[in-house]
């Protein structure tokens, strides 16, 4: 029998809190409740969660705090669910590094949906990357960059870079077509999927974050294209 995927849930609201917990056990997680951000830190060590529901209004360290302080050790997937669904909170926490933005108050079954959709792209990378790069399987290859999809990982000048899926995803898919540009709405589709109820500007926070962890190189790019949208732009 599998062992039960561990979602820690921090949020203030008691009774909101036991809800998800109870939807999210009916679907065979594994949860816990912590009520405010410090708690939080302190049980995700112990739990070793497999996902954070993260609420942003805490009392204390707040969600976005929480985000930041996990984001320096870890890649552990974060979905944050917040009452504010203004297109700033939801870039903002985007930039801080979630990995989804659920605005209350919310459908169970999407918010179920979601959890389960980010387990899948977040487990899809190995737990352990490899020092040595992999040249087998989907994988591009440009100088000093060596972007893999079969193993989920990213080599730059050498080095192995951190780099949650959907990231790598879209490095990718826009690296294996040099020179084509794409708008944010077909880049959305291929790397999100149709059903994404998320906004265009959630391209824009992903090529921000991929360009600050591989920048421009003497041979290629990632460009923006005014009034369009994005290429992998190689250098002749």
């Amino acid at each position: 029998m599998s062992t039960k995927q561990r979602i820690l849930i921090v949020d203030d609201d008691e009774n909101i809190a036991e809800l998800i917990s109870l939807y999210l056990t009916k679907e065979c997680f594994q949860c816990r409740i912590a009520h405010d951000g410090e708690e939080a830190l302190q049980l995700i060590p112990v739990f070793s969660p497999n996902l954070v529901l993260l609420d942003l209004m805490l009392p204390g360290i707040d969600g976005y705090q929480v985000c930041r302080e996990i984001r320096q050790t870890s890649n552990l997937p974060i979905i944050m669910l917040s009452a504010k669904g203004e297109v700033f909170d939801k870039v903002l926490g985007l930039e801080l590094g979630a990995d989804d933005y659920i605005i209350k108050p919310f459908d169970s079954k999407e918010m179920v949906a979601r959890v389960k959709a980010v387990l899948r792209r977040s487990q899809a990378a190995p737990p352990v990357q490899k020092e040595e790069p992999e040249r087998t399987g989907q994988f591009v290859e440009y100088p000093d960059l060596i972007v893999n999809l079969s193993n989920y990982s990213v080599t730059y000048r050498g080095e192995n870079i951190d780099m949650p899926p959907k990231e790598l995803e879209l490095l990718y898919f826009l690296a294996s077509s040099p020179n084509r540009v794409f708008t944010r709405e077909q880049l959305l589709d291929h790397i999100w999927g149709y059903e994404y109820a998320g906004d265009t500007r959630t391209v824009d926070v992903h090529i921000k974050r991929l360009r600050e962890k591989i920048g421009d190189h003497a041979s290629w790019a990632i460009s923006t294209v005014w009034g369009i949208g994005y290429k992998f732009e190689v250098k002749k």
